[in-house]
């Protein structure tokens, strides 16, 4: 038995500093980071965690501070154990070891952007950078708490819990490494009605519905980067884009689905091209297969449309191309899906328990 004095010390010894940080996106996913006077690598904004005050409070504390932002923190994405020995502190410093939190700032729109104000000293600036730049503005162990903060946020299964900014329990996110990649930037025009016949099709993708109301997402397994089943039209197609999507979508996902609905097309400004965009609904997923165009086996997960849409840079003329997905998805008789957990689907699903 110990006394209290004993005890005390006991815990004392043991101590941790505690710290907190808020993870804020722009309407295209891209993540705001702040530079400031005392350190060279960028930060979230946050910091210490004061006397008495929760990580949460602190949080708010700090966006008052930092931002001149007013705003409620009460959703946690994640938890970070740092280890004593895991920044080379300088021995003078005495450092114990941190617990860090990352609260969601969600995602915010001009408006609110605008509205930023900066104090004196501390914080020179801030910007929205795309989530595959953080591992070069900021500490190694800070760009891994960001970005599976952010792969937390997609993945809507509740905050994960990090050990030196790594997961001790890993999604198809992070297995993959979603997002450690700049994402494709396609801020094309999204028009519902055929494309015009002087526009050249190169390119046909499918929203592939499950019973569920998710759709079928792929990420390539060497850089993390996502796509919708699809590709670019063979001659032997003939200019019959369904054959295009049929024969993409068994390459690369072992996927067969039913009548497809079409969508739209996107129109490239600079170029006499034309990328369809279609809506079908998944009736069949056999085991992944190699895809013989690049020798890779994509990882096959459900998402719900718009956490599909974080995993792309297609600008504001996305929401009008998810706009056309429900409105597919209605007219088929395919139920909404609320957000939820990513499934991954690693081997032939028998889409009847969705």
């Amino acid at each position: 038995m110990m006394t209290d004095e004993e005890y005390g010390a006991l815990r004392a010894s043991a101590a941790l500093w505690a710290g907190t940080s808020v993870l804020i996106t722009d309407q295209r996913g891209r993540v705001l980071i702040q530079r400031v006077d005392y350190r060279a690598t960028c930060l979230l904004p946050g910091g210490a965690v004061d006397e008495n005050e929760s990580p949460a409070q602190g949080a708010a504390r700090e966006m008052r501070e930092e931002l001149g932002v007013t705003m409620t923190v009460d959703r946690g994405l994640a938890v970070d154990w740092v280890s004593a020995d895991s920044l080379n502190a300088p021995a003078d410093m005495r450092f114990p070891g941190e617990i860090l939190h990352v609260y969601d700032g969600g995602t915010w729109d001009d408006e609110q952007i605008a509205a930023i104000r900066l104090p004196d000293r501390e914080i020179k600036s801030v910007e929205f950078v795309e989530p595959a730049r953080l591992p070069d503005l900021m500490s190694p162990g800070d760009a891994r708490r960001a970005l599976s903060a952010l792969r937390a946020r997609i993945n809507a299964a509740g905050p994960t819990l990090l050990e030196n900014g790594l997961p001790i329990a890993p999604t198809v996110l992070e297995r993959a490494g979603a997002l450690r990649t700049a994402r494709a930037r396609h801020h094309f025009p999204f028009h519902t009605g055929p494309a015009p016949e002087q526009l050249s099709v190169v390119q046909a993708w499918c929203w592939l519905l499950g019973p569920d109301g998710r759709v079928l997402v792929l990420l390539e397994p060497d850089t993390g980067a996502a796509c919708l089943p699809g590709g670019t039209p063979e001659p032997q197609e003939r200019g019959n884009p369904l054959l295009t999507l049929r024969r993409e979508a068994l390459e690369e996902a072992a996927a067969e689905f039913g009548e497809p609905l079409f969508l739209g097309h996107l129109s490239d400004p600079d170029k006499p091209y034309a990328r369809l965009r279609y809506a079908a609904p998944l009736t069949r997923l056999g085991p992944p297969p190699v895809d013989p165009a690049t020798g890779r086996t994509h990882i096959r997960f459900l998402a719900t449309p718009e956490q599909a849409l974080e995993l792309f840079d297609w600008g504001f003329p996305a929401a009008d191309q998810v706009a056309a997905v429900h409105q597919a998805r209605a007219r088929l008789g395919v139920p909404r899906a609320a957000r939820q957990p990513l499934t991954e689907l690693s081997d032939a699903t028998d889409l009847t328990i969705l």
